[in-house]
């Protein structure tokens, strides 16, 4: 519900400061578009997120070190964000969630004896800051552009103008920004809104194993498929590797040694892939679909096709897969599996898209009335809210289908101080600072609140006996 408080108000913040539609018309109107965005985005961002986390917890969320990643990780998020938004700052649900990921993640890997750091997956890090960090520079420059691209070929003056108070604008113009409110909705829902299903789900799988652990809505056809390429894979793996001998004990251990960071396979690597592979193969075998599986049996069928996908997945990006009709065969094979155990139901995606509308609902005040007044030193006018709100729509919305976590508040803020500068109506320096000192520091300071709690929790758990 927090990230309602700043992500979704900003989606509503030009509508409101131009006139366009009342504020409790704009904030239902956003509302139902996340809803329509959560609802139509495909999860990979949530599950890109997930990939961020230890792999032990991620497999074994349900034990005490897994309840406390989930509980640390929501803690943290919710104090950082009510803190901000409290204070009026347009600070990034994205950075917070991904810092307080962080820290569980080196937190654990103090507390589990590993070297420091291990336990983070810095790759994936790398590619999701890389998103993080450039989109607010995408939003500054293009927001910028579009806008003294509309001056030079759209000459009519209205849209270069200020809002008349409590007076709308022409409709033509009314029509352009409710597109544009409705764009950045739909993306922040499709976007934004997967972070918080991931956490669910997490919680899901970790409280109620036997109903989410695997996709119960999979299909007798999906099982078929997932058998027959499974087959496929390991005519591939007993043709092309060395075979070792070994218990699927062993191969769980094996190949959940290889997911940590930087680990290169061994020769036993694809062994333990195949290993696992059949002991799968042969449990599904008599079984129409997943729902098949005995509840009892399902927590570690899960954790099985978790560590298959994502070895398969290595594999193939350290060139272990060298044959293009292999790869086609591997890449068919994730699929399904990803469809057994990657799913988010849909009244998970319906209650993350009501808490984002409730959030914007309780409290939009605050950050729309920053983005509206207190980042340039004129008033927006309705080019600008057009062109900030456009650029956002675009850059999220690409990132979606790219998997990768952008921050709607950093987007649509930059556009809105890029559009200021562009229009020479110039900056509030003193929003700006603060809105950089909280960029800055939301990484730092959400990675140090996670790992404490992490701590903490751990720590509690361990002394109550569980």
């Amino acid at each position: 519900m927090v990230n309602g408080f700043h992500d979704t108000a900003n989606a509503v913040a030009t509508v409101i400061y131009t006139n366009t539609l009342k504020p409790n018309v704009a904030v239902v109107w956003s509302g139902v578009w996340n809803l329509l965005g959560v609802l139509a985005s495909s999860g990979a961002v949530a599950f890109s997120v997930v990939s961020l986390l230890p792999v032990e917890l991620v497999l074994n969320v349900g034990s005490a070190a897994g309840m406390a990643m989930v509980f640390s990780l929501l803690v943290s998020a919710i104090i950082w964000n009510l803190g901000t938004w409290y204070l009026g700052l347009p600070a990034s649900s994205s950075h917070t969630l991904i810092g307080s990921i962080l820290g569980v993640g080196l937190a654990h890997s103090v507390m589990s004896s590993e070297v420091f750091g291990r336990g983070v997956n810095w790759g994936k890090v790398q590619e999701v800051f890389a998103a993080l960090m450039l989109s607010p520079l995408i939003g500054f420059g293009c927001a910028a552009l579009l806008l003294l691209l509309c001056k030079a070929l759209i000459k009519n003056p209205a849209l270069y103008e200020a809002p008349t108070k409590d007076t709308p604008p022409p409709l033509w113009i009314r029509a352009i920004l409710i597109f544009t409110c409705t764009g950045v909705s739909f993306a922040h829902g499709s976007n934004d809104g997967q972070k918080g299903m991931g956490l669910v789900m997490l919680i899901l799988i970790g409280v109620i194993p036997a109903s989410f652990a695997l996709n119960e809505g999979a299909t007798p056809k999906d099982m078929e498929s997932l058998l027959k390429n499974s087959a496929q894979v390991s005519s591939f793996l007993e043709g092309r590797y060395e075979k070792f001998s070994m218990t699927d004990k062993e191969a769980r251990l094996e190949l959940s040694n290889y997911l940590k960071p930087n680990v290169s396979p061994n020769k036993s690597t694809a062994a333990a892939v195949l290993q696992l592979n059949r002991d799968v193969t042969m449990q599904l075998s008599n079984k129409k679909t997943l729902s098949d599986v005995p509840r009892n049996e399902r927590t570690e069928l899960r954790s099985d096709l978790y560590l298959i996908d994502e070895s398969l997945g290595k594999l193939v990006k350290q060139d272990r897969v060298p044959d293009a009709d292999v790869k086609a065969a591997v890449g068919l094979y994730k699929n399904d599996l990803d469809k057994s155990t990657r799913f988010i139901p849909i009244w998970v995606k319906v209650a993350v898209a009501l808490a984002l509308g409730i959030g914007t609902m309780v409290g939009w005040k605050r950050i729309v009335v920053t983005v509206g007044e207190k980042i340039g030193k004129d008033h927006l006018t309705y080019a600008q809210g057009a062109s900030a709100e456009l650029v956002a729509m675009i850059t999220i919305g690409a990132a979606d289908q790219l998997g990768l976590p952008v921050s709607t508040t950093h987007v649509l803020t930059s556009g809105v101080a890029g559009t200021m500068v562009a229009n020479k109506s110039g900056v509030q320096m003193k929003t700006v600072r603060n809105m950089l000192l909280a960029w800055v520091l939301t990484l730092p300071v959400c990675v140090f609140l996670g790992a404490a709690f992490f701590g903490a929790a751990l720590y509690t758990v361990s002394r109550l006996g569980f």
